[in-house]
């Protein structure tokens, strides 16, 4: 996935290719086949990512729940990560963080499923 990834346009590619927002791979629950989306995250002090989804259907999440093996871009560095659900606990961390971080109203954020997504390689630059 290279920075003009056609598979996120306008805004969202720009956020993407600033680091401002995560480009998250993840294997279509379904389809089997790559799912691309942005997402917001917070990298925790051991270099782990924290992301939560604002429905508790959301694809992206939903596909992690799947399977965990997923493929992390944030600018041009790129990560294979896995991800782990997160207790209630968890939830509430990366919310107020995700929060603070974005400004975002914390109306629906968290409201799916939330994960740290841990590397298990990277990163490597793209």
């Amino acid at each position: 996935m290279e920075a003009n990834d056609a598979r996120i346009s306008g805004v969202a590619a720009q956020l993407a290719a600033s680091g401002r927002v995560a480009v998250l791979e993840t294997r279509g629950r379904r389809s089997g086949t790559t799912a691309v989306a942005t997402v917001g995250f917070v990298e925790e002090a051991e270099g782990a990512f924290l992301v939560a989804a604002g429905d508790p259907n959301a694809d992206w999440a939903l596909n992690l729940l799947a399977e965990p093996a997923c493929q992390v871009r944030i600018g041009p560095d790129r990560f294979a990560c896995t991800a782990e659900p997160l207790d209630r606990a968890g939830l509430a961390v990366a919310v107020r963080e995700l929060i603070l971080k974005y400004g975002t109203s914390s109306e629906g954020l968290g409201a799916g499923p939330a994960f740290r997504l841990r590397p298990t390689s990277g990163p490597v630059r793209s």
